[in-house]
């Protein structure tokens, strides 16, 4: 059978993959230089030192199916590779209980950091999914299709080998990358903060994880999970699984209930993880007719006994499972410890008792001694019936139960009040779903910005200041109605009420001395008749008036702009603008025939020239902010580009 590819488990075929199961692979440095004794005996080193390692994490924990194990790979039969790469490899089946596949996660995580020399792959059935947790946080071009020997764990971090370094790197590739230019491939701090953030809580949340409760069963079901407390989780997963065929074995009890419903029920302390909890008291189930349940009366003792009573059921129907279809493992035994090691080549082809072959044999047997302890607990996962029949073959009485001090159960309360922790954890998913979506707006802004910032400055050389000038001219010569300037229709203006009533007293109150001085000139004529008796003959000769009147109204002009003049001689106000230069060469000759004259007159101003200089250094005066000269400028529908001087 050909052995599947490592891209297996990143395709289509990922299906194929357990369900609920986290595989991982630790790699060490050394593996690189190809398999050999020496690697061999490394291997085996690194192996016995990270079960010493982990051991005081996982003592107190009891996992869901299966616990957290690993093995040496010599060879290619890995699944998780398609190299003859030496490597420690593992995987653990979490099914309903998350905490099972965070918890690997965070020995692993422990494991990187104290044995830094090794790179760690770690995924499941839904591929990376450590990357999936740090979602907000990953490169755009990071995908399920792009991570394939990338992601690894290596040192405490999470490293992602860069797509600019290695465009389609194989396993090979990648580990090398990670030993020689490991800081480049290192992932952000954000990366990391998510990560780390997901696994801060353990081991001390694995082991809160754990529930103690008391229960009532059989003897049998007693001497059973007092040798081997693990056992409990094959128990719960027997009655979790059941089906019709199981039911039949549940319903005779053959295994665990000897006596019928003469047996008689002990109370016992049991620990299992809170998933289990839940599993069996959420599920309603009929006590077979062969089963002793106390009186309902009595609340405690019959849901003491309720509980047991699931427990030794689930018991019976995985033993009987198992044991029927054969499918009892037989552990990991000095024998077929042996044939492994001769099929991976350990032995390097060397004749049997010679010294280099004893010396290796040694070294394997030293090896098997000091893991047995570690791989026990999978033995006895693996192979329950013979470690059911081992235990219940040895000598117990129902007085080995009777007389001892049970612990209370711990409080459930946590079964039913979860939705506090799930809107805590569904707030922190928003806040992170917030930041990256003000993030990413912030880009966009920023990007626009840096578009508009060179639109404009494109724009710059094709802006004609005299369209300030001519739009200038245009609003002052149009012609307003009693509302005022005109501006656009579109500008959302208040409205403005005008009370007329109100208005015209305080005008007569401001001119009220004025009109009685007139009024007063007025009766001071000595007419005693109102204007309606004048006679027409006063406005025969109106045309004479009229010129008379235009003759002395240009008289008075001329008069008043000459003492103007005057007071503007002294005055600084010429400085202040900016004059035509109207200079022509003979106007240079005749200048100084002409210079007494011109001291007496202004030279003329450049009216457009000086109203452009005002407004823009109005305009650069507000330092892009809002104020007058913006705002009249839009209403005459300018917009000046920015000033290439001012800071963003």
């Amino acid at each position: 059978m050909a052995k599947p590819s490592s891209s297996a488990f990143f395709s289509e075929t990922t299906s194929r993959l357990p369900d609920d199961t986290v595989f991982f692979s630790i790699f060490p440095d050394s593996s690189l230089s190809g398999a050999g004794s020496e690697t061999s005996a490394a291997l085996q080193s690194l192996h016995l030192e990270i079960i010493d390692f982990v051991s005081p994490f996982t003592s107190p924990y009891i996992w869901q199916h299966e616990p957290f194990s690993l093995s040496i790979a010599l060879s290619s039969s890995c699944a998780c590779t398609d190299t003859a790469m030496p490597h420690l490899h593992g995987k653990l089946k979490y099914g309903d209980n998350l905490e099972d596949e965070w918890f690997a996660v965070f020995l692993l995580f422990r494991i990187s950091a104290a044995f830094p020399s090794n790179s760690i792959r770690v995924w499941d059935t839904d591929g990376e999914f450590l990357l999936i947790e740090a979602a907000f946080h990953l490169p755009r071009w990071l995908n399920p299709e792009t991570s394939l020997n990338r992601v690894f764990i290596r040192g405490g971090d999470l490293h992602i080998v860069p797509r600019s370094r290695l465009p389609d790197p194989s396993l090979v590739a990648s580990l090398r990358f990670l030993i020689e230019r490991g800081n480049e491939s290192r992932a952000t701090d954000s990366v990391q903060s998510a990560l780390k953030n997901r696994i801060s809580d353990y081991p001390e949340r694995a082991w809160r994880n754990m529930h103690r409760v008391r229960v009532r069963v059989p003897i049998s079901v007693a001497q059973v999970l007092r040798h081997e407390p693990l056992l409990i989780s094959l128990a719960v997963e027997g009655f979790y699984d059941r089906d019709v065929d199981s039911m039949k074995h549940a319903a005779k009890m053959e295994k665990f209930l000897c006596k019928g419903r003469d047996e008689e029920l002990v109370l016992v302390l049991v620990k299992m993880s809170r998933a289990m909890y839940g599993q069996l008291v959420q599920q309603k189930f009929q006590a077979p007719n062969c089963y002793p349940m106390p009186s309902v009366s009595d609340r405690d003792a019959y849901t003491e006994a309720e509980l047991g009573m699931k427990i030794a059921c689930g018991l019976e129907m995985m033993y009987q499972q198992r044991k029927k279809g054969g499918e009892d493992g037989k552990g990991i035994s000095w024998s077929n410890y042996k044939e492994n090691l001769e099929k991976n080549g350990y032995f390097e082809g060397l004749l049997y008792g010679s010294k280099e072959y004893k010396r290796l044999m040694e070294n394997a047997e030293e090896y098997y001694q000091k893991s047995s302890s570690f791989s026990r607990a999978r033995d006895i996962m693996s192979a329950p019936v013979r470690r059911i029949d081992e235990i219940l073959a040895l000598p117990f009485t129902e007085d080995d139960f009777k007389g001892l001090e049970v612990p209370v159960s711990d409080s459930d309360s946590w079964l039913y009040d979860g939705e506090d922790e799930l809107n805590s954890v569904l707030q922190e998913r928003q806040k992170e779903m917030e930041f990256y979506n003000s993030k990413k707006e912030r880009k966009k802004k920023a990007k626009e910005k840096q578009e508009a910032g060179s639109s404009s400055d494109a724009n710059m050389n094709n802006f004609d200041l005299g369209d300030i000038s001519k739009s200038m001219q245009q609003f002052i010569q149009n012609v307003s109605s009693y509302k005022g300037a005109e501006v656009p229709e579109s500008r959302d203006f208040k409205e403005v009420n005008l009370d007329v009533d109100r208005f015209m007293k305080d005008i007569e109150s401001a001119l009220g001395s004025q009109a009685h001085d007139e009024h007063a000139g007025d009766e001071s004529d000595g007419s005693e008749g109102s204007s309606m008796d004048m006679d027409f003959d006063d406005f025969e000769d109106d045309s004479e008036g009229e010129e008379s009147n235009e003759d002395a109204k240009e008289s008075f002009k001329e008069s008043y702009y000459g003492v103007m003049n005057e007071e503007l001689k002294n005055s600084t106000l010429e400085k202040s603008f900016e004059h035509v230069n109207q200079h022509s060469s003979k106007q240079k000759e005749e200048s100084s025939k002409t210079s007494d004259e011109k001291d007496d007159e202004f030279t003329p101003i450049d009216a457009d020239f000086n109203l452009v200089k005002n407004l823009l250094e109005s305009y650069s005066s507000q330092q892009g902010l809002p104020g007058p000269a913006s705002n009249l400028l839009g209403l005459m529908g300018l917009q000046l580009p920015k000033d290439s001087n001012e800071k963003n």
